[in-house]
């Protein structure tokens, strides 16, 4: 049964817009909480009475990291103190989320740490949108619902790219992520890229074999994020190399961080298809080749399905999604 005193949104300073855009299609207002003592602390206040209500917080971890994930603590901590009936942390992009194992000695699960530091500030549930590892939402006892961008990236995907179409995989990891866009869109196959990645240095991978053939056809990168565009410019690079027709992009969370801007200005990429979850860099809003596509929809959705308690499976993953998600 839905909550009769009704749900309340907040929001950190992570992402204000995407907040308000939420906001507006919920017909809702969406408070601002946050303000900043002269030394860098953060104060938080929240305007209106929580009790008894259901509260989403809308705070996506991305940069400055750090900074937005203190944020959500204190606010997920306010919300919980003001007697807020069910806190649900609305972490579109999950900043931490690559550093979800150990990979060599002497270093930490940090996406494990960050994920029980939100369930012990008070928070009930946490949605997040394409996070980097299907095994996250296990380093949690509390709900934990993994959206897919799937879902507003397919109808714009679907005008541009109509036929002659390979979906190409950056790395091994993403082949399920590739063959569900493949199967969606009526692509006539998928490649794979082999990428070797240096573990001793972050953001610094190379392309060096490609599994499939893109010779004459219009090939579509699908990952979850850019972050420093390195491993998608390698990766279209090499694909080009081997005679695909065009290369395009498509990616959730758009990062763009470092020299991300110079490399895709330089980059054999038509089109780079990324999503609303963090605020992009102005050198990128205003970049030609980056079309952006709003996950306010998506999300506004989410909220309505866990306040009324309906399923969001059925309304928000395609069929074919959790098909593949059940192989992994």
């Amino acid at each position: 049964m839905p909550n009769s005193n009704g749900f309340v949104l907040l929001t950190g300073t992570a992402n204000l817009k995407l907040a308000q855009d939420i906001a507006k299609i919920l017909g809702k207002n969406v408070d601002e909480t946050v303000s900043i003592f002269a030394d860098g602390e953060k104060r938080i206040i929240i305007p209106e009475n929580l009790r008894k209500r259901d509260v989403f917080i809308i705070q996506p971890t991305c940069s400055p990291v750090d900074s937005n994930i203190m944020e959500l603590f204190l606010i997920i901590d306010a919300a919980k103190r003001s007697s807020a009936s069910e806190v649900s942390a609305i972490i579109p992009y999950f900043g931490y989320s690559r550093q979800d194992r150990k990979d060599r000695p002497r270093v930490p699960i940090s996406a494990s740490l960050i994920a029980r530091l939100i369930e012990y500030s008070g928070a009930d549930r946490i949605v997040t949108i394409d996070i980097h590892s299907e095994q996250e939402p296990g380093f949690v006892e509390i709900p934990w619902d993994n959206l897919y961008a799937s879902y507003s990236f397919l109808p714009i995907l679907k005008e541009n790219f109509k036929e002659n179409l390979v979906i190409a995989s950056p790395d091994k990891g993403g082949v399920l992520k590739a063959t569900f866009y493949a199967d969606l869109l009526g692509a006539e196959g998928i490649a794979i890229v082999y990428k070797e990645r240096n573990t001793e240095k972050a953001n610094e991978s190379k392309a060096l074999d490609l599994i499939g053939d893109v010779e004459g056809k219009d090939v579509l990168i699908v990952d979850d994020m850019i972050d420093t565009a390195g491993t998608l410019c390698e990766a279209a690079k090499l694909i080009k190399s081997k005679g695909a027709k065009s290369v395009s992009a498509a990616a959730t969370h758009g990062l763009f961080s470092g020299p991300a801007p110079e490399r895709i200005a330089e980059a054999n990429l038509n089109k780079i298809f990324i999503t609303d979850t963090v605020p992009l860099r102005e050198e990128m809003r205003n970049n030609p080749k980056v079309h952006v596509v709003s996950v306010a929809k998506l999300l506004a959705e989410a909220i309505e399905c866990i306040h009324s308690g309906n399923s969001m499976s059925e309304r928000l993953i395609p069929k074919a999604h959790r098909t593949y998600e059940e192989r992994s």
